[in-house]
């Protein structure tokens, strides 16, 4: 796609998207480098560092992918416990996310989350996900709707939105449409899911640097476009992920991890989407060094401990800030 073509994007967002800049938040993870959970100590020295480094003077949301993170079953994070004392005290909003692959990890999840969430955190919670990639791991959508439906009428009167995160091909090719429409037996049994989070990486296609921002805004355009056109603008659409590896990250193809690169990719990609008037969150805010591989669509493993923003010390690793706004 050429820089041009981004014009449609603007107007498929919204009718006032070039007027107002999207807000950007980082994806935050629930563990320190040694692989011990976070404290809500923690979480707040984390959000003091975002808010005065994190660029566009000052961040002020976070998101999470779990009320528990599992990653080390013999050390679970209260992930939900931990970051809404914090994320309170600081003034950070945060879109609080619900594994769902399965019915029995809801389940436990929104068990957990019930003990934690009061409408003491009412301000806190900007909305609920419910599943993370799910269909991209080949969860159906008429499997996770029900999940969503119901943590929409459990949480409801406390959160005002509650929706799901997708990888942007499962938004355009049609995967995700019983999601958006609430049609999975041949009519609209229930109201469509009206927040929604996609995923976009050019490093992921694996784009060549000086072809990845054209990939990404391409990509967004196609899902945003096709989720438009099943409902209308009434629905609030954000990229829930998007960022480049830094230096000793993995390269993918002809997306070569380097900072350099990063850098790059956040002046050209994400201020563009933000000046488009999209919500953005980077993926990711701080290095992981403790993440295990992650696989790509072709099976093969990639690291993944380098995708921060800002080192795992909390130091950022360039100038995190936006050409035309700062």
């Amino acid at each position: 796609m050429h820089l041009s073509s981004i014009l449609p994007l603007a107007v498929a967002v919204s009718p006032l998207a070039v007027l107002a800049r999207g807000n950007l938040g980082y994806a935050i993870g629930a563990r320190k480098p040694d692989s011990n959970c976070k404290s809500t100590t923690d979480y707040e020295a984390d959000f003091d560092a975002l808010n005065s480094k994190g660029g566009l003077g000052g961040v002020k949301r976070v998101r999470t992918y779990a009320v528990v993170d599992n990653a080390f079953p013999e050390n679970l994070c209260q992930v939900a416990s931990a970051i809404l004392p914090a994320a309170k005290a600081k003034g950070f909003q945060v879109i609080l996310g619900l594994s769902a692959d399965t019915k029995a990890a809801y389940d436990s999840e929104k068990a957990t989350l019930a003990t934690v969430l009061t409408s003491e955190y009412s301000s806190t919670v900007y909305a609920l996900t419910v599943g993370s990639e799910s269909l991209y791991r080949e969860v159906d959508a008429c499997e996770l709707l029900p999940r969503i439906v119901d943590a929409r009428s459990t949480f409801g009167n406390i959160v005002k939105r509650v929706g799901t995160v997708d990888s942007w091909n499962k938004f355009a090719d049609g995967t995700a449409d019983p999601i958006i429409t609430g049609n999975c037996d041949g009519k609209a049994s229930v109201p469509g899911i009206t927040f929604l989070l996609v995923n976009a990486f050019g490093y992921w296609q694996g784009q060549d640097i000086n072809n990845a921002t054209a990939t990404y805004l391409d990509d967004l355009q196609q899902a945003i476009g096709h989720i438009q056109d099943l409902a209308g603008l009434d629905v609030e659409i954000m990229n829930g992920e998007t960022g480049w590896p830094g230096d000793g990250g993995s390269d993918h193809y002809s997306a070569v991890a380097s900072t350099k690169n990063e850098e790059r990719f956040f002046t050209t990609g994400v201020c563009t989407m933000l000046a488009l008037g999209v919500d953005v969150f980077y993926f990711e805010a701080f290095d992981e060094s403790q993440k295990p591989l992650s696989k790509a669509d072709t099976g093969e493993l990639r690291d993944e401990t380098h995708w921060g923003a800002f080192y795992d010390n909390r130091t950022p690793k360039f100038s995190l800030t936006c050409p035309t706004f700062g």
